[in-house]
């Protein structure tokens, strides 16, 4: 990882508490980060091309956008300027190609930030590394949505089975990790998170 890597790494760690959520949290259901984005760019959610509908339905596109928890900082702030300009241009500039650029630097800030993780696993770094060595902005979308929560399933399989090696282990906790390593990548993550310090509890 270079220096620029390693400082863009440590600034998005840091401003994680002021920036809203990029990343995909699966752990909660959600696989699908900012997913209203790409439909109100390609037609407004209504099936009729954007450089077709009315100024109102131009905003409420946007509205929509905004609305939606999963969209990142950048995309907010430009739909807020595109709202507060207010001409058709810049509502229909924002939906065809500025949403899509914003999208494409907050899902950069997500994988920053997932990098940044100090529980971040092996699989996790080494497919965010090369995203941000070789990705498109489509392929780190399509990580986002499905790539993370399969490699993160693969390093949370790899942490239960280090549990299960542990010499110490009781027959309560090795049923509880086995019973994890047969569920859901959300399953599994809830039992490294919380479910292992329930157990003999």
């Amino acid at each position: 990882m270079g220096l620029t890597r390693a400082a863009l790494t440590v600034a998005a760690t840091a401003l994680a508490p002021a920036l809203v959520t990029t990343g995909p949290a699966f752990a909660a259901g959600n696989t699908s980060p900012s997913a209203a984005v790409s439909a109100p760019a390609a037609d407004a959610g209504s099936g009729t091309p954007v450089g077709e509908i009315s100024d109102d339905e131009l905003r409420i596109a946007i509205l929509r956008i905004l609305a939606d928890e999963d969209s990142g900082w950048r995309v907010v702030r430009d739909a807020n300027e595109a709202l507060d300009n207010g001409t058709t241009e810049a509502m229909r500039y924002f939906l065809e190609t500025g949403c899509p650029l914003a999208q494409a630097e907050d899902d950069k800030v997500a994988l920053l930030r997932i990098l940044g993780n100090p529980d971040s696993g092996k699989r996790v770094v080494k497919e965010v590394d090369q995203l941000l060595d070789n990705g498109t902005a489509q392929d780190i979308r399509q990580w986002l949505e499905t790539g993370y929560r399969l490699a993160q399933a693969e390093d949370d399989r790899v942490a239960l089975f280090r549990v299960l090696a542990r010499p110490d282990i009781s027959e309560a906790m090795r049923a509880a990790v086995g019973e994890a390593i047969d569920g859901t990548p959300e399953e599994m993550r809830y039992f490294l998170e919380h479910g292992q310090y329930e157990v003999d509890a």
